[in-house]
């Protein structure tokens, strides 16, 4: 017996499958046998999105990059120490 190698899932066929279990309109087994996927990975991904779902309607999640750094400070520090570092 062969054994399948692991698969990546992209997030896209997460979400669909994800969105599919939320729907409802279908069992589990249903949906795993529908999407190749084990029912318990359905339901990870349910657990996910729903948990996630309020991050998309959050005024701070936009904000919670970091800010962009200061590009010629860092420049000048990477010309500060190269000039003070000792020739070989």
């Amino acid at each position: 017996m062969t054994r399948r190698t692991r698969r990546n899932h992209s997030g896209a066929f997460k979400a669909k499958v994800a969105m599919a279990a939320i729907k409802g309109d279908r069992t589990l087994a249903e949906l795993a046998q529908a999407f190749d996927v084990h029912a318990n990975q359905i339901t990870q991904w349910r657990a996910e999105l729903l948990e996630g779902a309020a991050r998309v309607f959050d005024g701070r999640a936009r904000d919670a990059g970091a800010p962009a750094p200061d590009v010629k400070a860092l420049h000048a520090k990477i010309g500060e120490l190269r000039s003070s570092r000792p020739a070989f």
